[in-house]
């Protein structure tokens, strides 16, 4: 019986370091959202947004990195439009029906949900069926 090996993804510790120090401004900037401190907030958009688009790139060869990461920059993306509307006062605006200045936020939100749908349903499976193909 063959044993079968598990692949690794190993991330070189300057790029882990990284990776922390974006959880640590994400956080500067959700605290200042709580607590309205509105320049500091829109002013860790730019650290915050920057490292997570900087993180997408450098995975764009591991589909399934590159996915998660585009999906948490939609997150942050609609994060940052969503904490925007309330500091400015457009988040109750009618937009459109019953939609909000807050709900355009949804825009983002529904990009990133639909780059981790697209990658679990069509993607995984199709590395899957190479996997499944390359142990045969």
């Amino acid at each position: 019986m063959t044993e079968k090996k598990e692949a690794f993804y190993q991330i070189p510790a300057r790029f882990r370091r990284l990776e922390n120090m974006h959880i640590a401004f994400w956080l500067m900037k959700d605290i200042s959202w709580c607590m309205i401190w509105k320049t500091l907030g829109i002013i860790m958009i730019v650290p915050t947004l920057s490292i997570a688009i900087y993180i997408a790139y450098r995975t764009r060869t591991i589909k399934s990195e590159l996915a998660h990461n585009l999906a948490i920059v939609f997150w942050i993306t609609a994060n940052a439009y969503w904490m925007i509307s309330e500091f400015f006062g457009f988040d109750g605006i009618i937009v459109w029906k019953e939609f909000t200045g807050k709900h355009m936020a949804l825009i983002p939100f529904t990009i990133g949900a639909a780059i981790l749908l697209y990658y679990y349903l069509v993607q995984r499976r199709y590395e899957l069926k190479e996997e499944h193909a390359v142990t045969m």
